[in-house]
């Protein structure tokens, strides 16, 4: 059953995607990710395949048709439960198709309901890392002479600059997470295991309104970030570095806590971090040029050091790493398409800095900053030092 809803406004710059799609020559875009879905649609996710896609032989295959200067011919196929969505008016497009059950027949649909609004549609941009192979299959031989392209960079330039009301949720993230460490780190104590510190991380966060999604666990000297049955001894220092995501967006922190006290060589190892990201943070504004973050950070990077030491920048928003890509040689391979481009207001960044160090172990610190007119603005901007593990966390202040 499809229902058509005249005059509504889409919850996004209608004007700005329309000029991304016109840069690529795409017709029309058929966006199929959760995290894309949700930002058309205003921050809405599908709650019955918000954990898993799976469903019998297929997956869940959402997809959201959007025509360039044609707002009023958007549609959206779904799941049939979809239609409980639907009578809360949680679906902005004109036309709900809410009839698919697995990812061929959502294309099936997808098709049928694109031919049916008559719109141009010889180029097509498609998010081919998040589309099916049988989907695809089905649009490739169901329109043969379109062109079809990837759209995930048109999308993300979409997406770079946030909101204030993403900011919000960024911020809340961000906070949430760092106040749960602190939480976690208190209640450390010799003899617990790696996986027993990741239980109470995850129990904390979800009591702070997070959908805990991983923790990235080190203790003592080793460099395994993996959480297992490692036991924890006095003196043994821990790095926290987790997600926790509130309403959608990702709140990606790392925090250091010890079993004890820290020697004078350890404090100086987090202050020399401490001063790296310090560092980062001083050409981060409003026109900046991207570039301008590791050009900041270089002469504090190139001195000798005992083991491995590393600078990352990367956006962040929806995903760990998006708009603005700044690196093209870190962790995730994508190219640095905006190292040379200004910085605009309202993108977010985290930066981080780890020192694999072998005699002390695994050291970092990662933090999240808003550009901001005037400079940026961090989010959860606490417990950066050596936190004691045991010790009651203090308040925390927002």
């Amino acid at each position: 059953m499809s229902a058509f809803k005249p005059d509504l406004t889409p919850p996004f710059d209608c004007a700005l995607l329309d000029r991304l799609m016109e840069e690529k020559d795409f017709d029309v875009l058929l966006v199929s990710s959760k995290h894309n879905i949700q930002y058309l649609l205003g921050g809405y996710r599908f709650f019955m395949f918000d954990y898993m896609d799976a469903t019998g032989l297929s997956r869940y295959l959402p997809i959201l048709i959007y025509v360039r200067g044609r707002p009023d011919l958007a549609a959206y196929i779904g799941n049939p439960n979809e239609g409980y969505e639907r009578d809360l008016d949680r679906l902005w497009p004109g036309n709900l198709m809410l009839k698919a059950r697995g990812s061929t027949d959502a294309m099936h649909y997808c098709i049928e309901t694109l031919v049916a609004s008559g719109a141009k549609m010889s180029s097509i941009g498609a998010e081919l890392g998040f589309l099916p192979a049988d989907a695809f299959e089905v649009l490739r031989s169901n329109l043969p002479n379109a062109t079809i392209a990837d759209c995930v960079e048109t999308l993300e330039a979409l997406r770079a600059v946030k909101t204030g009301t993403e900011l919000a949720d960024l911020r809340e993230a961000s906070e949430r997470v760092v106040d749960a460490m602190l939480a976690t780190f208190s209640r450390i104590v010799p003899g617990q295991t790696k996986q027993d510190v990741v239980e109470i991380l995850r129990r904390e966060e979800v009591e702070r309104g997070l959908l805990f999604e991983y923790c990235l666990i080190t203790a003592g000297k080793s460099l395994n970030r993996a959480p297992s049955e490692q036991r924890l001894a006095a003196g043994d220092i821990i790095s926290l570095d987790s997600g926790g995501n509130y309403r959608g967006y990702i709140g990606d922190l790392c925090r250091m806590g010890i079993v004890g006290e820290p020697s004078l060589e350890l404090q100086d190892v987090l202050a020399e971090i401490d001063r790296i990201q310090k560092a980062a943070r001083v050409p981060i504004r409003n026109g900046a040029i991207g570039g301008d973050i590791f050009s900041a950070v270089a002469p504090l990077m190139s001195k000798e050091r005992e083991g491995r030491l590393s600078f990352v920048a990367h956006g962040m928003g929806l995903i760990s790493h998006e708009a603005p890509r700044l690196l093209d040689d870190g962790p995730i391979p994508y190219p640095a398409s905006h190292r040379s481009t200004p910085l605009e207001s309202g993108m977010v960044l985290s930066i981080e800095t780890t020192w694999q160090h072998p005699r002390l172990g695994f050291i970092k610190l990662e933090d999240t900053v808003a550009v901001t007119d005037e400079g940026c603005e961090a989010y959860g901007d606490v417990g950066r030092g050596w936190n004691r593990c045991g010790c009651e966390a203090g308040p925390f202040s927002r």
